[in-house]
């Protein structure tokens, strides 16, 4: 079983073994001609169900024929034009190989001794996102799993720094379209139900500023203690931004930490024409990036950037077997000192390739491509009579709702809506999400994809709006 192991006597064996890899994916990437399949979860699951993981096979060439019948066949893939659904983006070739120089390598990204460069690295990233968000000559950061972790270190280091024994007075104020982590972060650190105030957005799903200076307010006058404000660079549903500077004036009056969740605006700091869209984020005492949605990075590839680096100690713990003491005194930089984490994958890397091949204009305009299709979406939507579209993009969402002219059952719409979903999806033609705006279902298009155009849009509007006739004039047959 040694044969297995990866070290100086099988090189020539993993060089074989990937590149059979590589070579099966790249003639799967250049023949895939819709996103997904289509197959079902009970015509999958038999075909997992049946492998006996007590009976290997031996062979990795074996191992790849029976991969591409259990998932490579049948997986989604993001890098087509007419995946239009969630938060997932089409990666680009460095961060690919950085990907793969990484886990050949394997660095542990937690102490100096199990790593050297890669922490050098990910400390010069860290330093350059800062510079890009303007957070100021004392900031600092770490790399995450993602944006529900780093939001939910964020606001331990809130709390921490809100110095107060009573978790019972703590509060956090977030929009009502803001991501779930913040209140599934809450429960975490010990709060109580009430914790996460929901503030009321306006038309455009931004978080409205005077609603929330009143719950501030109304927070001390109860002597209650406004531990954060979580504003929201890119809401999930609707790629909204909240109005950063009026609530960092807010955060400022009321001494309250101010996050600033990017994880899906952050692709506006490498932005050559939309950087302005995210204007005072500079003034945030944290900022959660995801990489790994407006960076065109793979999973994972996500930070947690803050103003003050002696923040970071919260989360500190010093063991005697990885980062004693003594290794402060000594100058030695270990990373597991800032992070929630231990074990961490040197997915820095990813972006380090990325950026020396690309530069930072290169990801910039990308992301500016996705935010123009996003606008074009939009005008197609506001001319269609067969849609009715939510707010105008701020990044690259759109959320609609089919409306059909003879029916106006609004129960009856929704139902036409969710089967369209569903049916597309089955028919593995393109993927959309949905969501719900005033409690009726709406369908949901998350444009990450440069390749994606106006005229794939327009398509898959025609395919909704063919699905949503079909069920509806089922439903008459039905009822007549």
């Amino acid at each position: 079983m040694r044969s297995h192991l990866l070290n100086d006597t099988t090189a020539e064996q993993y060089r074989r073994s990937v590149t059979d890899g590589v070579e099966r994916v790249a003639a799967k990437l250049a023949a895939t001609d819709r996103p997904f399949t289509g197959v079902s979860v009970d015509a999958l699951s038999p075909r997992i169900d049946e492998i006996d993981l007590d009976q290997p096979l031996h062979d990795t060439t074996a191992v790849l024929d029976e991969l591409e019948d259990v998932y490579l066949r049948d997986a989604i893939y993001f890098h087509h034009p007419r995946y239009l659904a969630h938060l997932n983006c089409p990666v680009v070739i460095p961060a690919v190989l950085g990907e793969a120089v990484l886990s050949a390598v394997n660095s542990s990204l937690d102490t100096w001794d199990q790593s050297a460069g890669g922490t050098l690295i990910e400390r010069k990233l860290i330093d350059w996102t800062n510079e890009r968000i303007g957070l100021g000559p004392a900031a600092d950061g770490v790399f995450t799993s993602g944006g529900s972790q780093s939001n939910l270190q964020a606001l331990l280091l809130a709390r921490e720094e809100s110095k107060t024994d009573s978790l019972a007075k703590l509060r956090i104020f977030a929009s009502e379209v803001s991501h779930f982590s913040v209140k599934k972060s809450a429960k975490l650190l010990g709060l109580g139900q009430d914790a996460v105030v929901s503030i009321p957005v306006d038309h455009d799903k931004r978080m409205q500023t005077v609603a929330l200076a009143r719950e501030l307010e109304r927070c001390k006058e109860a002597g209650l203690v406004p531990m954060a404000v979580v504003a929201t660079a890119g809401t999930t549903d609707f790629g909204s931004i909240d109005p950063l500077p009026e609530i960092a004036e807010l955060c400022g009056q009321f001494g309250t930490w101010m996050h600033v969740d990017a994880a899906y605006g952050c692709g506006l700091l490498a932005s050559v024409k939309h950087r302005d869209r995210i204007d005072g984020i500079e003034r945030a005492d944290s900022v959660t990036v995801d990489y790994h949605k407006s960076f065109f990075q793979p999973v994972s590839s996500s930070a947690v950037l803050v103003r003050d680096a002696a923040t970071l100690r919260h989360a500190t713990y010093h063991a005697e077997y990885l980062n004693p003491r003594r290794m402060v005194q000594e100058r030695i930089p270990n990373q597991v000192d800032k992070s929630l984490q231990t074990t961490r994958r040197f997915d820095a890397l990813k972006l380090w390739m990325t950026l020396r091949t690309m530069g930072a204009d290169g990801i910039g305009q990308l992301f500016d491509e996705v935010c123009e299709l996003a606008r074009e979406g939009w005008k197609l939507l506001a001319a269609d009579p067969r849609y009715d579209v939510v707010v105008e993009p701020s990044l690259s969402t759109l959320v609609f709702r089919y409306i059909p002219a003879a029916v106006t059952d609004p129960a009856e719409i929704d139902r036409a809506n969710l089967y369209a979903r569903k049916a597309l999806f089955a028919s593995g033609d393109a993927i959309v999400a949905g969501t719900k705006v005033g409690g009726r279902h709406y369908l949901k298009f998350t444009l990450l994809n440069p390749e994606t155009q106006a005229s794939d849009i327009a398509a898959v509007l025609d395919l909704i709006a063919g699905h949503a006739e079909q069920y509806l004039g089922e439903s008459l047959d039905r009822a007549s």
